[in-house]
């Protein structure tokens, strides 16, 4: 009976995909065997030995020790693309948000309240401060091209507006998706010069913190538009707010409110609504659900932050994983015990990532509980794990 431990409130949709009859599901077990969690900060959390996963029900994982959980064989996993839809979807009304001032003008609405038949002549003389521009044929710069980049893009570009993206990194998978008219900016500071409008979808890490600052700001237009719903980190928020108050930047929405960026003329600051839909929910928890399922009972990993990808189908016999740091002679010192001890590979699958590499390993018949001991010996092994036949 594998123990699931959710550290916060995880759809229910995606809870009772697991079968009751394998699993236990509690907020509290002194020994789970994998974590489901959205925002809670688990950096201080005592990591159990009997922890083999932990499913990130989003997209980023900073409130993850992922480092800590490499060395101690831990497979971290997040749900890339599950909230996609919501948060371009609230991307786009930033924009709008951005171009007119929708919020100001509900908030002197509000002042209307009384004055009865006046109202509608206040309406029509009051409106003029609250102009704007439309976003169609203004440029915007999509930084990132993952998931939610792409469907931002597409999106801005059916409502007309000219779309240039930047990702040196873009995965085929995503470039298949992107529309043909999406233009490639060779550099960052090409698409930052010709911006109107300015999108950020990269993840937040050490080398990005502080990804917009005062130099890149220098490169933009004057007055344009600044939207950040991926992480607060990757904006400076002291740099942002002199760029504001100079009229370099005519607005910045961000999802990531700071206490120096509330009541900021012209910072609108939501409060991390970007996932925050029921569908966004519901298919973050279903995806981790069904990553976590196919880790502990067939060895398969999908979307690991710190593991590589690596799946193979059950031929119906035993099935050994181990994860071991990447150096040389490793593959053939697990082959030869296991030929030590007359096991037959009947399939093997080595794949990598940085320092780690992961192998899954299907036996003809069964495996002596021994065989977990004696590889775990090996000088390199991270950790191993036998999976009874299926």
């Amino acid at each position: 009976m594998f123990k699931i431990q959710t550290l916060n409130k995880i759809d229910p949709e995606g809870l009772k995909i697991f079968p009751l009859d394998k699993y236990e599901i509690a907020s509290e077990f002194a020994s789970p065997n994998a974590i489901i969690v959205r925002s809670q900060a688990m950096h201080e959390m005592e990591l159990p030995a009997s922890l083999l996963s932990i499913a990130r029900a989003g997209a980023g994982v900073n409130n993850i020790p992922v480092e800590k959980c490499t060395e101690k064989g831990i497979v971290v996993y997040n749900t890339p693309g599950a909230n996609a839809h919501g948060v371009k979807e609230i991307v786009i009304a930033g924009m709008l948000l951005a171009s007119r001032d929708i919020a100001g003008s509900i908030e002197w609405a509000k002042t209307l309240k009384g004055k009865g038949s006046e109202v509608p002549g206040l309406v029509e003389k009051g409106k003029a401060n609250f102009g704007g521009t439309e976003i169609r044929g203004k440029t915007l710069a999509v930084i990132g091209l993952g998931a939610i980049g792409v469907l931002v893009a597409n999106a801005a570009q059916a409502l007309g507006m000219n779309v240039l993206g930047y990702d040196p990194y873009i995965s085929v998978n995503f470039a298949w998706k992107l529309s043909r008219n999406v233009k490639k900016a060779e550099g960052i500071e090409s698409l930052l010069a010709n911006a109107d409008f300015v999108t950020i979808h990269i993840p937040q890490m050490p080398e990005t913190k502080g990804f917009i600052n005062k130099d890149k700001l220098k490169m933009m237009k004057n007055g344009v538009k600044i939207m950040n719903f991926a992480r607060g980190g990757l904006v400076n928020n002291q740099d942002m707010i002199e760029a504001i108050e100079s009229g370099k930047v005519g607005k910045y929405v961000t999802d990531f409110p700071e206490d120096e960026l509330i009541n900021v003329k012209n910072i609108i600051a939501i409060p991390h609504l970007g996932a925050s839909t029921e569908e966004s929910e519901t298919n973050c928890a279903i995806m981790a659900v069904n990553q976590t399922i196919d880790y502990l009972e067939n060895g398969n990993i999908v979307n690991s932050v710190n593991f590589p990808t690596a799946e193979m189908e059950r031929n119906g016999g035993t099935r050994i994983v181990v994860a071991n740091k990447n150096i040389p002679k490793m593959v053939s010192q697990i082959s030869a015990l296991l030929a030590q001890e007359g096991l037959n590979i009947s399939n093997m699958l080595n794949k990598n990532k940085d320092e780690i590499a992961y192998n899954i390993i299907d036996i003809d018949g069964n495996v002596p509980s021994t065989v977990k001991d004696m590889i775990s010996a090996i000088d390199g092994v991270v950790m191993v794990r036998i999976l009874p036949p299926k």
